[in-house]
């Protein structure tokens, strides 16, 4: 199981090269400069040679690619010598120096995701730290509702095929897999957040933290989440009902179910005992996938309901051409997607041991 990990880690560290790869590529073959980008239309030709010179924008493509690797990876080069391009000035980052190789300094540090062009210079491992969290929080939430409810309807529409409850449960998943989330989105907040408001005491927008009524201090508004909440957890909530019936009706059939069967056990003892564990591998596959996207950014349904979350600081680093932001938010994506591969894949190794001896 050991090597089995470390095999999927290794797997990881090449994917995230190649992620890098393509994140810097993609970006950097954009029409425009990114200096004017940072400063602007109104700024003199010497101040935007000085920040190209700062930021290695002058330099060949092959080299900014690898000042952008060096800065990225936590053990990195930096060569003493003043006048060559480094990252290591006061306030920058904290590095440790771990040996010097003739004029360079090997050093350890935070990977560096450089600074936002229109935030006056805020590192953007700043403001994805200020996000990261609201999302993950929105992602949590929903994924818990899914999880819940999806399971637990799975197994009634499983243990009621083709009855009444069995196809108002599928037609409930039909209709959540079909509806977009920015329809549901505008739907739920119109209806709950307007319509209803006087009952629900729902707002239409709102993030985590608020201002309280004398704008001193930040305050945790859970009704906010409610809303977000439900609307994004409602794909996989329909994905989990339809994984969770199917896998648990091709389970029943096995030859292992019909022994305990035979034995004289209850219907709740063969599906909690004996089924729901083997039933639940393409759901936690599934999950995955909606977790990692919904960690990465619920791009739609933040900006719907102004949630002041990663995918919602994507959509207003676009509309200003903030690269930085925009690259370092999209490694964040890939590097959550990754861990949670790998993190899965333990998951398997547990339920099916085959895997990991395989």
């Amino acid at each position: 199981m050991v090597g089995y990990i470390f095999q999927k880690i290794g797997y990881s560290l090449l994917t995230i090269l190649g992620v890098i790869t393509v994140i810097f590529l993609l970006f950097n073959i954009l029409p425009g400069d990114p200096a004017q980008m940072m400063l602007g239309q109104n700024e003199s030709e010497e101040q935007l040679e000085a920040v190209r010179a700062k930021y290695g924008f002058d330099k060949s493509l092959t080299t900014q690619y690898f000042y952008y690797v060096n800065d990225l990876s936590p053990i990195s080069f930096h060569s003493t010598n003043s006048k060559d391009y480094t990252y290591l000035e006061k306030g920058k980052y904290s590095a440790t120096k771990l040996f010097q190789v003739a004029e360079t300094n090997v050093v350890l540090k935070f990977p560096y995701l450089r600074e936002s062009f229109q935030k006056n210079g805020k590192k953007v491992s700043s403001v994805i730290a200020e996000t990261l969290p609201n999302t993950a929080v929105l992602a949590i939430s929903a994924i818990t509702i899914a999880l819940i409810i999806g399971i637990f309807f799975g197994i009634i529409s499983a243990l009621n095929k083709d009855k009444p409850i069995d196809k108002a449960i599928q037609v409930f998943s039909t209709f959540g897999m079909s509806v977009p989330s920015f329809f549901s989105a505008i739907l739920f907040a119109w209806f709950f957040g307007y319509v209803l408001h006087e009952y629900t005491n729902l707002n239409m927008t709102g993030s985590l933290y608020e201002l309280d009524d004398f704008g001193e201090k930040n305050q945790i508004q859970l009704k906010n989440l409610l809303l977000p909440a439900i609307v994004l957890g409602i794909r996989p909530l329909a994905v989990v009902i339809q994984l969770m019936r199917n896998s648990l009706l091709e389970v029943l059939q096995q030859d292992y179910i019909r022994t305990a069967r035979a034995k004289g056990l209850s219907t709740h003892q063969i599906v909690y005992r004996h089924a729901l564990k083997n039933a639940l591998n393409p759901v936690v596959t599934a999950i995955s996938g909606w977790f990692a996207s919904m960690l990465a950014g619920a791009v739609f349904v933040e900006y719907i309901f102004g949630w002041n979350g990663l995918g919602k600081e994507i959509v207003d680093a676009l509309n200003t051409l903030d690269l930085p932001i925009i690259m370092g938010a999209v490694l964040i994506i890939a590097l959550l997607f990754i861990i949670i591969n790998i993190i899965v894949d333990i998951i398997y190794g547990w339920l099916d041991p085959r895997i990991a001896h395989s």
